[in-house]
């Protein structure tokens, strides 16, 4: 199906240079005579690169076919992380590099959506909420906690959060993947 530029919106994902991008902003804008532009910063689905482009009221693109399928995350040895898709069984790895910020939630056996592409993944879609373990600790100073202070621990990822006082090494967090924010502490 075609896309013209009143298709492109928010989370839309096309095909633009034979690759999947998302689009992560649009602004769309008309000077009386001229007509209309579309101004929009695209994600490459493949790397996780951002790239600016602007395109013309005659312009038309392809929605990008992309299929999603559950995978378990299984390890990661060096940059490379392995899942294996719950429908077939086969196992596959993608880099740190392609995976960027969601590295930092991947614990063994978390669930994710990946995202194919003409067959192959090329990313994942993580879950709103994961549970992970603090793996260190700062202890909390006291006095603190009239204005709701925080301290940052380090994740059994190695990612580092910023949490409330109370939090101790051992701890296990939910956290909300889309800003990185502590939710609560949790009993596993």
């Amino acid at each position: 199906m075609s896309l013209t530029i009143n298709d492109l919106r928010l989370k839309k994902k096309i095909i633009y240079k034979g690759k999947p991008f998302e689009v992560i902003w649009v602004q769309h804008s008309k000077k009386s005579r001229a007509g209309a532009v579309m101004r929009t910063k695209l994600m490459d689905l493949t790397s996780g690169a951002v790239l600016e482009a602007t395109f013309q009221g005659a312009d038309k693109f392809e929605e990008a076919d992309l299929t999603t399928t559950k995978a378990q995350f299984l390890y990661q040895e060096g940059e490379n992380y392995f899942f294996m898709d719950q429908e077939n069984f086969d196992q596959f790895s993608l880099s740190r590099e392609r995976l960027g910020e969601a590295a930092g939630y991947l614990a063994p056996e978390t669930m994710v959506d990946i995202l194919n592409f003409e067959g192959k993944p090329i990313n994942v879609e993580l879950p709103i909420k994961v549970v992970l373990k603090v793996k260190k600790a700062p202890p909390g100073m006291k006095g603190d906690t009239a204005q709701g202070a925080t301290k940052t621990v380090t994740l059994e990822t190695g990612k580092n959060i910023d949490v409330p006082l109370f939090v101790n090494e051992g701890d296990c967090v939910k956290i909300d993947t889309r800003d990185g924010k502590y939710l609560e502490r949790v009993k596993k």
